[in-house]
C-alpha cells in the first residue's frame, strides 16, 4: 500500500534525503556488524535510490568500536562513484585517513553547547573552531567537499534549553570556515515544530540561505515527523534520516534513534514531494538489517509494510 497523494503547493517540490544509517545508525547499535554486511547494506541503500549515503567515520576505534573497520569498508565501496558516500572525520588525523582512502566528501561534527563540546570534542565551545579550521582548509585544498553537523541545537541534557542565538552563532561560524552545508541536529529529540521554525528563521535573519541548511531529527519524544513537516514549511529541502530508524541517543534514556527514512519517505510521498527513493526496496533493506542486528526495526512504516 502507498499513501494517497495530496499535493500542498506551499511545500518544496523535491527533497534530498541524506541517509545516515550506516554511520550514525550503526555507531549507536550494541552489535558489531560484519564488514561484508555493512558493504551490502550501503549497496542496498544506494540501489533503493538514496542519493547520499554516509558510510562511516574515521574515529579512533576506542571511541566507536562499531566503526573500527572504516578503512576496510571504504576500500570495498565505490567511494568516488556517482552516489556520494561521505565519511565523518573528528580531527586532522581522521582527515588524513579519509584523504588516504580517496574520500571526496567528508563531514565534521561540532557542538552548540559548552558541556557537549567538552565531553564529546575535548574542546570548549569557542576552541572547537580552531580544531576544525585546519581540517576544513586542508580538505578544501584537496578538493574535498565538507559538510558540518552541529549537535544539541534544541536542548542539552546537562544545560537544558539552548538559546537560538547561540545555535545560530555556532552554525554560521562553521559555515564561514568553508562548510558547504550545515546539518542542524536535535541530538536528544526534544525539538517541537514551532521551535524548529523559529531556528530556521533565525538562520535566515543571519543571512544563511535555507538551501545551505539540513535538519537532523531524533524521535525520542515522537516529534521527528512533525518537526520535519515544520521544516518543510520553512523551505528546508535536505533531511538526514536513518533506514529503519537505526541508532539511538547515548545522551538520553529511552531515545528511539534517528528519524526513520521509511517514515519520512511515506510522508513525502503523500505530500507529492519527489524524493527518488524506492520505498519497497528500502523496507526490504531495513527488514534484512534488523535480522542482522537481531532486533525489531524502530520505523513504524517498516513494521506496517515489512
Amino acid at each position: 500500500m502507498t499513501p494517497m497523494i495530496v499535493r500542498d503547493p506551499g511545500l518544496p517540490e523535491r527533497v534530498t534525503i541524506y541517509e545516515v544509517g550506516p554511520r550514525d545508525g550503526l555507531q549507536n547499535e550494541a552489535a558489531i556488524v560484519p564488514l561484508a554486511d555493512k558493504i551490502e547494506f550501503i549497496g542496498r541503500l544506494v540501489a533503493a535510490g538514496l542519493p547520499i549515503v554516509e558510510a562511516t567515520s574515521f574515529v579512533h576505534p576506542r571511541w566507536v568500536p562499531q566503526l573500527a573497520d572504516a578503512a576496510e569498508l571504504v576500500a570495498g565501496l565505490p567511494i568516488d562513484g556517482s552516489t556520494p558516500l561521505p565519511v565523518l572525520v573528528p580531527n586532522e588525523r581522521g582527515l588524513e585517513r579519509a584523504l588516504d582512502a580517496g574520500c571526496p566528501h567528508i563531514a565534521i561534527f561540532g557542538s552548540a553547547t559548552e558541556t557537549f563540546a567538552q565531553k564529546n570534542l575535548n574542546a570548549t565551545l569557542d576552541s572547537q573552531f580552531a580544531m576544525f579550521e585546519p581540517v576544513v582548509s586542508r580538505a578544501q585544498e584537496a578538493g574535498v567537499d565538507v559538510r558540518a553537523y552541529v549537535s544539541m541545537c534544541f536542548g542539552d541534557p546537562w544545560e537544558g534549553h539552548v538559546p537560538i542565538e547561540q545555535v545560530v552563532e555556532v552554525g554560521t561560524r562553521l559555515l564561514d570556515l568553508g562548510a558547504s552545508q550545515l546539518s542542524i541536529g536535535d541530538t536528544i529529540g526534544v525539538a517541537t515544530a514551532a521551535h524548529v521554525g523559529a531556528l530556521i528563521d533565525a538562520f535566515g535573519a543571519a543571512g544563511v540561505d535555507v538551501d545551505r541548511l539540513a535538519m537532523h531529527f531524533h524521535d525520542t519524544y515522537g516529534q521527528a515527523l512533525a518537526n520535519a513537516y515544520a521544516a518543510l514549511r520553512h523551505g528546508i529541502t535536505t533531511f538526514d534520516a536513518s533506514a529503519g530508524g537505526l541508532g539511538g541517543c547515548p545522551y538520553a534514556e529511552s531515545a528511539t534513534g534517528n528519524l526513520a527514512t521509511e517514515d519520512l519517505v511515506w510522508m513525502l510521498t503523500g505530500l507529492g514531494i519527489e524524493h527518488g527513493v524506492d520505498l519497497e526496496a528500502l523496507v526490504q533493506t531495513s527488514v534484512w538489517m534488523a535480522g542482522v542486528l537481531g532486533k525489531e526495526p524502530a520505523s513504524t512504516v517498516v513494521r506496517a509494510l515489512g
